[in-house]
């Protein structure tokens, strides 16, 4: 028998970084991927920033805003002995608003839409092949708007999640059409719209496509509210319409000085594992902390929207993306404590960190700066109840009511037309045999598998 050969140090070497690069290499994975909050801190700052690109933030300033609700005028006409007058009262059920209604009560609420219809006019005007040239993939729905009513010519979804979220914004495109108070002002016009987390998943960035999100560089898209304003909640964990939710907080939150004098976050780690473990890990060691991981197979950690709210201080994180979540905690009367955001949704130009209408408080991406932000807040209660007041005041009973939905929708939807002259001037009936569309209340009425692939 041969005799065996004795390794030397060379081979011993070789084995040894190999082990050492698999561990590593093990170790990130389950750092990106584990939803567990047992990773050593160590490790967490080895973890790739990836989709969180921690490098970079989009400061929102919108200057003629929030100011604006001072300046509102005034309900109807009042003699000296009638006492003072009154502001205006903005029904949040009222999905009828008329254009001047609505950029009177919700001033700044349709700076994006002006923003993407100046960027389009700029270049000359979306044409109808600008949107033809918009390859069609799950997630994505094209739609046409015709004499007032809504018709879908197309809609694509992997499953039940993307199927739901486009029938959230196909049936907030119908409400706004259908409660419009002169059908014929919206011109007849075609969309295409992506349910999707981020651009780059579904499309280029120089396409005019419906989106939920939006990086500050991505300027050719225009930004819808997302399918959570409509209805939302998994199979197992219903949360409903907005509305509802809110009507539910208002009715069953605690008092001020009965609320929890912590800082309250709950979330799945992988969604963004180096933004969120960077929290867990900042906030663990204080005695205001409460942020867990939740492990959604056993629920561990698990709080429902309406908690969050027993809280005084509650944690906002984007996860691959923006996160829907953001309008839950905006409907608590507590200090909602934000990141510098990346992704842009339709009503963060309303975010106000400082001043008299400080409405969140923000922090560094890393947190860095959060115990003492946090500090601040304990050491000044008198101030964290104006933030959390006027949290409410622009958020829950204004900015994110339905009716402020509605006016968005239409607002949305005069911007698009009016940058794409040609796609109006070229419509026709979306039900010949060209087109072959089905009017949105049809579309209802289709299976799930013939909506999940409409005209494939």
């Amino acid at each position: 028998m041969g005799r065996l050969m004795k390794p030397n140090a060379f081979h011993i070497a070789i084995v040894a970084l190999a082990a050492v690069l698999g561990v590593t290499v093990w170790s990130l994975w389950l750092g990106v991927n584990s939803d567990r909050d047992n990773i050593h801190p160590i490790l967490n700052q080895l973890i790739p920033a990836g989709h969180c690109a921690c490098q970079t933030s989009t400061i929102f300033k919108c200057d003629n805003c929030l100011q604006c609700p001072a300046h509102l005028p005034l309900q109807g006409t009042v003699s000296s002995s009638s006492g003072p007058l009154t502001r205006p009262y903005i029904d949040p059920l009222e999905y009828s608003y008329n254009e001047t209604h609505c950029t009177t009560y919700f001033p700044g609420l349709f700076e994006d839409p002006t923003r993407a219809q100046s960027f389009w006019t700029a270049r000359h005007g979306i044409k109808r092949v600008d949107i033809d040239n918009i390859k069609m993939v799950d997630g994505m729905a094209r739609v046409a708007v015709y004499q007032g009513r809504l018709y879908v010519l197309k809609a694509l979804a992997k499953g039940e999640d993307h199927r739901r979220k486009i029938l959230g914004i196909l049936a907030s495109i119908h409400r706004a059409l259908i409660s419009a108070p002169q059908l014929a002002a919206i011109p007849d016009t075609e969309i295409i719209f992506s349910v999707e987390d981020k651009l780059e998943d579904v499309a280029g960035p120089d396409h005019p496509l419906w989106v939920l999100a939006r990086k500050a560089t991505e300027e050719s898209v225009w930004l819808m509210p997302d399918f959570g304003f409509w209805s939302w909640g998994h199979i197992d964990n219903r949360i409903g319409p907005y509305d509802e939710v809110v009507k539910y907080v208002e009715e069953h939150e605690l008092p001020w000085d009965e609320k929890e004098d912590k800082l309250v976050w709950r979330g799945k780690l992988s969604f963004a594992p180096k933004l969120r473990r960077t929290l867990l890990e900042v906030a663990r060691n204080y005695a205001w902390g409460d942020v867990k991981e939740i492990e959604w197979k056993s629920k561990a950690n698990y709080l429902s929207m309406d908690k969050h709210c027993d809280y005084r201080f509650i944690a906002h994180v984007e996860g691959r993306s923006y996160s829907a979540s953001l309008k839950y905690r905006q409907a608590c009367r507590s200090v909602v404590v934000i990141h510098k955001l990346q992704y842009i949704q339709h009503h963060h130009y309303l975010l106000a960190s400082s001043g008299p209408q400080q409405n969140f408080v923000q922090v560094e991406r890393d947190w860095t700066d959060l115990p003492h932000k946090i500090q601040e807040l304990l050491d000044d209660p008198i101030k964290a109840r104006m933030i959390a007041d006027n949290n409410v005041n622009v958020f829950r009973e204004r900015y994110l009511t339905p009716a402020a939905d509605a006016c968005y929708w239409r607002a949305l939807l005069q911007g698009w037309t009016t940058a794409s002259p040609e796609v109006t001037e070229t419509m026709s009936d979306p039900t010949n045999v060209a087109n072959k569309g089905i009017r949105y209340e049809s579309f209802l009425l289709l299976d799930s598998s013939s909506m999940m692939r409409f005209r494939a």
